[in-house]
């Protein structure tokens, strides 16, 4: 068989091929086109309405609002006696935490400091010890192990705790002189104020992109979303630092879920759910840390979003069914998850636009009306990078903008991927074990 008669043969088989896939083959992956195709079309719809909630809530926070919130006035003579709570494990940041509460402007008399240590590490309980030592203020609480993590050292702390409110810091914050005043005040004059939640700052926003976009995730949450909620319906959620809670309340619910992985945001939502409110005071702000290294924002991502949906598997049907929650409230109690449905909208996006490419009738590929197509759709769910935006005028880091929307961009995607992570094993009730972060202040103190 000579070359020429080699080529025909081949033409005809691969022509024949063809043919059946043309007839066949390609009728049925047209189907699939459109199933995909439908589905990102759908998921879109849905990102848009999201980003716009975002936009919504983002204007309205620049906007003059008629009233004003006021923070309840602190009465000396009614001071209530406090306890404040710091958790650590093998953090010797606990130290300066403690060190910054010994100088809050409070009646000496009337609050007292206990140090719950997980601790490992003996040479840093040690360095806690001595530091206790010359400060009879500070109580140590031990406990010989790590079991329920975070919430499981606040319920071992609840028994020494002789305070009406208890107040909680994460070893890397430094509250403000007048922080006990300010958070405590609220609940004063409101008995059925369980909770209130101060907001945060943070001192290392700076330090590299990744503390950028760890920054501005959480000032959206503390300049747009948590505001936006409070003002509107008087609802807020606690975020596990610089926090204060009525112990008499967190008993009669049966305190902390042990080994919950963001037993502020379970326990808020069992609050709601039971009647009781949680304040907000939007002018209170404490600053704390961020994760500066990839991982380290992964993993925390990551829980957090493991730790939400978790909390939200126990309550959304006690929360949705509630007759003594308005559909109003319903909705505003949901924004605040909106967040994380984002992420799942975004990894939907991604792989439903892509196989609707991939079995997409073969054609020559318009890169022109390709690029203008995403730089629409980026446009059109762009809502939560102009919240970003605004969050970071509000905290007076405007230098920050365009080094948070590359790192958005960059390792934000990133992030994406790992919430997504949380979310399915939240979902299929994976276990998930706590992690620490590496933060700057364990090295300075």
């Amino acid at each position: 068989m000579g070359i020429e008669s080699l080529f025909g043969f081949y033409k005809i088989v691969l022509d024949n091929v063809f043919s059946y896939y043309n007839s066949y083959s390609r009728v049925m992956i047209d189907y699939v086109y459109l199933f995909f195709h439908s589905i990102f079309n759908f998921l879109l719809i849905v990102t848009v309405f999201i980003s716009l909630i975002y936009l919504i809530m983002s204007v309205y926070s620049i906007l003059p609002k008629r009233k004003s919130i006021k923070e309840d006035e602190f009465i000396e003579d009614n001071a209530p006696y406090v306890t404040i709570q710091i958790p650590t494990l093998n953090e010797v940041a606990a130290i300066r935490c403690a060190e910054s509460c010994l100088g809050l402007d409070y009646s000496k008399n009337r609050y007292e400091i206990i140090i719950g240590d997980d601790s490992t590490n003996p040479e840093i309980s040690m360095k806690i010890d001595e530091f206790a030592k010359y400060n009879p203020k500070i109580k140590i609480s031990r406990r010989g192990s790590n079991a329920g993590y975070k919430s499981g050292n606040l319920n071992h702390m609840i028994n020494m705790s002789k305070g009406e409110f208890i107040v909680i810091f994460d070893s890397d914050f430094i509250p403000p002189k007048d922080f006990l005043k300010r958070i405590v005040a609220p609940m004063i004059h409101d008995k059925n104020l369980a909770a209130v939640q101060a907001r945060w700052k943070f001192s290392n926003h700076h330090q590299n992109l990744v503390s950028e976009l760890g920054a501005v995730i959480l000032s959206v949450y503390h300049y747009i979303t948590l505001p936006f909620i409070y003002n509107k319906r008087k609802i807020s959620f606690l975020c596990g630092s610089a926090e204060a809670v009525r112990k008499s309340t967190l008993i009669k619910l049966g305190g902390w879920e042990s080994g919950n992985l963001t037993e502020d945001i379970e326990y808020s939502m069992r609050l709601i759910k039971n009647g009781y409110s949680v304040g907000y005071v939007e002018g209170l702000e404490c600053e704390g840390e961020v994760p500066h290294k990839a991982r380290d924002l992964y993993k925390q991502q990551m829980r957090w979003a493991y730790g939400v949906i978790s909390s939200y598997k126990i309550h959304w049907k006690d929360l949705i069914l509630n007759k003594k929650i308005s559909f109003e409230d319903k909705l505003y109690l949901h924004i605040v998850c909106s967040g994380y449905l984002f992420a799942v909208l975004l990894a939907g996006l991604t792989v439903a636009g892509t196989l609707s490419m991939i079995t997409h009738a073969p054609a020559p590929i318009d890169f022109g009306k390709l690029f203008s197509e995403i730089g629409v759709n980026i446009l059109i769910t762009s809502g939560l990078i102009i919240a970003s935006i605004i969050a970071l005028v509000k905290s007076r880091k405007t230098a920050s903008v365009m080094k948070a929307i590359a790192s958005s961009f960059s390792y934000g995607l990133v992030v994406t991927y790992y919430v997504n992570v949380g979310i399915i094993k939240a979902i299929a009730k994976r276990p998930m074990q706590w992690f620490m972060l590496e933060k700057n202040s364990n090295k300075t103190v």
